[in-house]
């Protein structure tokens, strides 16, 4: 562990990536990227082909899915026909991930927020739909601040509306934009191993992995 344990026990603020951190969105998402594609005219992708692509925004998300031949104005066709029938299908599926909810439950009274690269409305619709909204203090997309996930503006934003410090800090994700995001604005990282984004952690290991959600308050509360 490359925490200290001191430093577990003083985390004020716990930022949540959303796909693949909080919710197993993957079919949903695939779903809506084969939809888009099927009205171009173009092939259905494999759904793990499709978690590959995800984790960077919608619109790398369809870049990807389209191919480096795409043009311009096709992404931007693609795009919207994608979030037009995700809008109406980013629930038919979507689930929390086993013990996200009993850690959420259990982490109540510490500062907690989402800061996500998908879509703010989309974001904020997808945890008040699945009874979490609630939980969080601040909801942030891919589209709220000028840049995305690495980028650390949007983690420096929500210390600043919270007050806490870097080194009480933690970014939660799936992925190496999560692990980036947190060490780009000095706070800690802990990385899931359970989200499809998950195979990238190994080229930026984390400050701290687990397998499943409920490990995290045992860690913070000095149970582990």
């Amino acid at each position: 562990m490359a925490i200290p344990k001191a430093a577990l026990g003083q985390m004020e603020l716990l930022v949540f990536d959303l796909d693949g951190t909080l919710v197993d969105s993957e079919l949903d998402l695939a779903n809506s990227v084969n939809a888009t594609l099927e009205k171009i005219g173009r092939n259905p992708l494999s759904v793990e082909i499709i978690a590959s692509y995800i984790g960077q925004g919608v619109v790398v998300l369809i870049t990807r899915a389209l191919g480096a031949a795409a043009s311009p104005e096709l992404v931007e066709r693609a795009t919207e026909i994608f979030l037009n029938h995700y809008r109406d299908h980013m629930l038919d599926n979507t689930v929390t991930y086993p013990g996200v909810r009993e850690a959420l439950a259990e982490l109540d009274g510490r500062k907690m927020a989402v800061l996500t690269n998908k879509p703010v409305n989309f974001s904020r619709r997808m945890l008040a739909g699945l009874g979490l909204a609630e939980r969080f203090v601040q909801i942030y997309g891919g589209n709220s601040f000028e840049n995305k996930k690495p980028d650390p503006i949007g983690l420096h934003r929500l210390m600043e509306e919270t007050g806490a410090l870097p080194s009480r800090t933690m970014m939660i994700g799936d992925s190496v934009s999560d692990v980036m995001t947190g060490r780009n604005a000095g706070a800690w990282t802990c990385g899931v191993n359970y989200g499809f984004g998950a195979p990238t952690l190994d080229g930026a290991p984390p400050d701290i992995r687990i397998n499943d959600l409920r490990e995290l308050p045992e860690l913070l509360n000095g149970k582990s």
